[in-house]
């Protein structure tokens, strides 16, 4: 693709003790994409997802997003910038009600500094714009399901929650870390058409999934890891071409079944 990347990551790599995590990693990132990030378990997505956000420390290489150099960055300062994650395991305030778990966000520098939820530059009351946020990834207005506390909710609606806590930022890139994992088929198919709408607003998004039908059907572009290292980056159809892809993580036969 054309032009600089909204994000970049540079020969990253990450030990932890004598084990190799992520080995000189690259991955461009352009405005509007949605990529997949693959691999078996243990291959190093979600250490490359928390190397990206801040959430550890690389050894080497380099991230850089919208031109500035972010390496080693606190959490906060990144998502303050506009790169937000989920998180494979939901972090939600559990004793809190749904919409009171995008307080928080709707309170920080950068949603005062953005105008908050489609607000024009006004705020208004937070509440509305919390349950204003939860509409839009699927939760009922005019039911409880908002107002419930968040240890009541199935998986499906903590799913949506950890993105509504990203989008309260009004961020430009979203990392979703296994946003299908735990749903039902019709959940997951609910979920496709939201990411569709993301990505249709102006939001670039990056998916670590093992659920590849799904993924595939967003991906515009497709990252395989495997023992740290990048094997293989295209199109569903082009990685699944890849031997070592095969041989890594899916079987040859099964394979066949997801593209």
């Amino acid at each position: 693709m054309s032009g600089e990347p909204l994000l970049r990551v540079e020969g990253v790599s990450k030990a932890f003790g004598g084990v190799l995590a992520l080995s000189a990693v690259d991955l461009d990132v352009h405005t509007g994409d949605i990529v997949g990030i693959i691999g078996p378990n243990g291959s190093g997505k979600t250490t490359l997802v928390n190397a990206i956000t801040g959430f550890i420390k690389v050894d080497h290489g380099r991230v850089s997003f919208k031109g500035h150099d972010i390496t080693n960055w606190k959490p906060h300062k990144i998502a303050d910038m506009g790169l937000t994650r989920t998180f494979q395991v939901m972090r939600p305030y559990y004793s809190l009600p749904a919409f009171k778990n995008l307080i928080v966000p709707l309170f920080s520098r950068r949603a005062r500094r953005t105008g908050g939820w489609r607000g024009g530059g006004k705020m208004g009351s937070r509440d509305t714009v919390a349950v204003d946020i939860l509409e839009e990834i699927g939760f009922e207005r005019d039911s409880y399901v908002p107002y419930k506390v968040a240890s009541s909710l199935p998986t499906g609606y903590l799913k949506r929650l950890e993105l509504a806590r990203c989008l309260a930022l009004r961020p430009e890139v979203v990392i979703c870390d296994e946003v299908f994992s735990g749903l039902s088929m019709s959940e997951m198919a609910s979920m496709v058409p939201l990411i569709e709408k993301l990505q249709m607003e102006g939001i670039t998004l990056i998916m670590v999934e093992h659920r590849l039908r799904e993924l595939f059907r967003l991906a515009n572009r497709v990252v395989v890891l495997n023992f740290g290292c990048k094997i293989a980056e295209g199109t569903a159809e082009e990685v699944m071409a890849y031997k070592e892809v095969k041989e890594a993580y899916f079987g040859s036969e099964e394979v066949l079944t997801y593209v």
